[in-house]
């Protein structure tokens, strides 16, 4: 695994972040050969393009998965999430469109049924956060933004394909550790990734006598486009210095959760939450 302990100062103007700028650029494949855990199945990532959802889409690829990636306009990023995809083998399929606007989630579904006729897993993984000292910072528009973005699509996404999903399916949600121990400054993401936290719990029950699985994952400090979009430049350089390993997560030290949560090696877990977050304790 790269070393990553030591991030220069950077920073970008347009969120969510473009992954081609960042120095250095994250770890998206550890290099480890796959075992097809998800041999000839089909996976929805959501903001796929780059850092998480990039690290995914490559894992899911080299397990044996064709993947449809939704993202906002990084089409470049995209591009290349989809070449890397492609050269395990596998197919890539791209969409671009705002995902909080409820008719782009439905064209995510349609297209994903239209290539690959089947979805059997949905990463639910798009966010957007913008740091506020204080609450009094938090405009109504980024309030609305933000929970629009980061939890109104995964009542869409699974709103539609829900009929198209089989018993064995499986629904994955990306929370953070910050919807368990706060954090001051993202007063609103943290309230959305707390949100996802009980959507993911309330739909594993109302799916369970349909056999579909529904878990999230809750990364703490990750190395993605995110947080040079979201922090200022020296923030960014201490990023991760909290931890117990005194460093952010590379994108694929978190995507293996996500090939456990989606494979018939996790039949027994719905309505859990992993906590990749560099060994910060939490309540589960």
């Amino acid at each position: 695994m790269k070393d990553i302990n030591t991030i220069p100062p950077q920073h970008q103007d347009v969120q969510p972040g473009i992954e081609a700028e960042m120095n250095p650029l994250p770890v998206y494949d550890d290099g480890r050969p796959g075992s097809k855990k998800l041999k000839d199945k089909v996976a929805i990532i959501t903001g796929g393009d780059s850092g998480i959802g990039r690290a995914i889409a490559i894992s899911f690829a080299k397990e044996g998965a064709d993947v449809v990636i939704a993202y906002l306009d990084e089409n470049n990023d995209a591009k290349k999430t989809a070449e890397l995809v492609k050269g395990y083998g596998r197919k890539a399929s791209l969409i671009a469109g705002d995902l909080s606007v409820e008719e782009n989630c439905k064209k995510v579904v349609d297209q994903a049924i239209a290539e690959f006729g089947k979805i059997d897993v949905i990463i639910n993984n798009a966010a957007v956060q913008y740091p506020q000292d204080d609450i009094t910072g938090i405009s109504a528009a980024q309030l609305h933004k933000t929970f629009a973005v980061n939890i109104y699509p995964h009542f869409y996404m699974v709103k539609y394909a829900l009929p198209h999903l089989k018993e064995g399916s499986s629904i994955i949600n990306t929370a953070s550790v910050t919807a368990y121990k706060g954090k001051k400054v993202l007063l609103d993401y943290s309230s959305t990734k707390g949100a996802i936290v009980a959507f993911t719990r309330s739909l594993s029950q109302s799916l369970f006598d349909k056999k579909i699985r529904v878990n999230a994952v809750a990364p703490g400090p990750v190395w993605t486009p995110l947080i040079p979009a979201s922090f200022d430049e020296d923030e960014v350089a201490s990023f991760g210095k909290d931890t117990m390993y005194k460093r952010p997560a590379q994108p694929a030290e978190i995507a293996p959760c996500y090939v456990f949560l989606a494979s018939d090696e996790n039949l027994f877990m719905s309505g859990q939450v992993l906590h990749p977050n560099g060994g910060t304790i939490v309540d589960s």
